[in-house]
């Protein structure tokens, strides 16, 4: 007896009715046709494991949070003169609020001639925020700030 479709649930059925009362496929004892129907039940099975066994493995990768890229980032902002007000300067930055930038320490750096400028750090989320566009609003503070310089530059 052929048995032909092992990779359904009928043809499997056939063979397991078929084995209630044989021992064997073909007479009394073990021949090639037994072993053949073996190997194509186990190739059935092994299909089986690999695609139940890919399937986990998209999901297990599906459901893992995705790393969100951020820098750290140190700036020099520099004011026109000595006579500017620093205090000020630093509220203006600090006001600049964007998605995914979040303001850190900050302190008075002596540049000489009585002039200091402020040093600032951030850490920005790096597909929200450019540095390019938060320099550009930086120095849009015309009245205080004269140039913005990146000191450091760190992913984490």
């Amino acid at each position: 007896m052929i048995f032909t479709q092992l990779n359904s649930d009928k043809g499997l059925a056939e063979l397991n009715t078929f084995l209630e009362e044989h021992s064997y496929i073909e007479g009394y004892e073990p021949t090639q046709a037994d072993v053949s129907v073996f190997k194509e039940l186990a190739s059935k099975e092994a299909e089986r494991l690999k695609a139940e066994r890919l399937e986990a493995y998209r999901k297990k990768k599906e459901s893992k949070p995705k790393v969100i890229a951020k820098s750290m980032v140190c700036l020099d902002v520099k004011p026109w003169e000595d006579t500017t007000n620093l205090v000020e300067m630093e509220k203006l930055v600090r006001g600049i609020t964007l998605d995914g930038l979040v303001w850190g320490a900050s302190k008075l750096i002596p540049i000489g001639y009585g002039i200091k400028k402020l040093q600032i750090s951030c850490v920005v989320e790096d597909d929200k925020v450019g540095i390019d566009d938060l320099e550009e609003q930086i120095t849009g503070f015309e009245d205080h700030v004269q140039s913005v310089d990146v000191v450091s530059f760190n992913k984490l």
